[in-house]
């Protein structure tokens, strides 16, 4: 009987051993998936950015993008070059992104979007301020961009019709001048869809081209005698020199309608546009999805921008003698 009880005994604390043992290495593997875990969201991601030129709308887009990646929390070194509107440049930079061994390369304008693609594809691209995705053979569609590349498109599909509706209805332009650079594949495809529009309109457009941001004054002074008013829309040359065009329409009293919220605030009359911020956020977003989720560029869609307003700047209607009408339901700033 005793022996019995010792054998019962004995059977009783192997069990509880084997158990507590048994716990022990569930605790560690534990353990070790949390280290795990902790390790992985710990890395530190190397991001190149490329940007054409320095321009506020641009400069935005990328603060927005930085925002979009640490609000998720991701920790990141940037590598950032700009082209200052030279295309060789640009070239450059693309390579030293493309050699630098990034994770990810973020691409601010359609030129820039373009030497990162011929130059990889391999190392994932999302770009922003990119008019026709499709157009400049980024992607193969909005929908399933295909490839490495994906991003956010800066232009709204009612931005063009509402602003040549706008010159034409409210401020009675028969004859519109267009500054912009025609060796900027995205620049080229807003002004063939504003000629579209115009023609409608019954609005006659009167291009100058910049191919140089010191080309841009001259461009604007060989139109002021021609037109009504000016647009400028998204070109990222003529951008980067607004001021030119605006000195120069001002003294003559020509309403200058402009692509972007930013140039509103720089001085342009105004424009229906979008946040370059919300943009650039919207694409660091797609960046994060990436990085952290591991979602390929393919299987991520384009977006265009999700709002559209119109704003006017008051002290520019105010120095060319525009009143600003209630009906145009427009945001008014300074």
């Amino acid at each position: 009987m005793k022996k019995t009880k010792k054998y019962v005994l004995l059977l009783i604390t192997a069990i509880v051993v084997l158990a507590l043992a048994a716990c022990g290495s569930k605790n560690d593997s534990s353990s070790n998936k949390e280290d795990s875990k902790a390790g992985a969201d710990s890395k530190t991601y190397k991001v190149g950015i490329t940007q054409i030129v320095e321009h506020p709308s641009l400069n935005e887009a990328t603060k927005g993008f930085k925002a979009a990646l640490k609000d998720a929390g991701l920790k990141v070194e940037y590598q950032t070059e700009i082209a200052q509107g030279d295309q060789s440049v640009n070239t450059t930079a693309a390579n030293n992104l493309v050699g630098s061994g990034a994770d990810l390369i973020f691409a601010n304008s359609t030129p820039s979007a373009q030497a990162v693609a011929a130059a990889t594809s391999d190392i994932p691209i999302v770009f922003t301020s990119v008019t026709d995705a499709v157009g400049a053979e980024l992607v193969k569609s909005m929908e399933k961009p295909g490839g490495n590349v994906t991003g956010t498109v800066d232009t709204h599909p009612e931005a063009i019709p509402d602003t040549v509706k706008f010159l034409s209805e409210q401020l009675g332009a028969k004859k519109v001048g267009m500054v912009f650079n025609s060796g900027e594949q995205n620049s080229r495809v807003q002004v063939d869809r504003v000629k579209k529009e115009a023609k409608n309109a019954g609005i006659t457009i009167v291009e100058a081209s910049a191919s140089t941001s010191a080309e841009v004054k001259q461009a604007t002074e060989s139109l002021v005698s021609k037109v009504d008013a000016i647009y400028i829309i998204t070109d990222n040359t003529v951008v980067s020199a607004l001021e030119s065009v605006l000195d120069v329409a001002n003294d003559k009293k020509i309403p200058v309608m402009v692509g972007e919220l930013d140039s509103v605030a720089r001085g342009g009359l105004g424009a229906y546009g979008f946040s370059y911020y919300d943009i650039g956020y919207e694409a660091g977003q797609k960046a994060v999805e990436i990085l952290k989720d591991g979602k390929k560029p393919a299987d991520i869609p384009v977006e265009y921008p999700a709002n559209l307003k119109l704003e006017i700047n008051k002290t520019t209607a105010d120095k060319i003698g525009v009143d600003i009408k209630e009906e145009w339901k427009a945001e008014v700033v300074k």
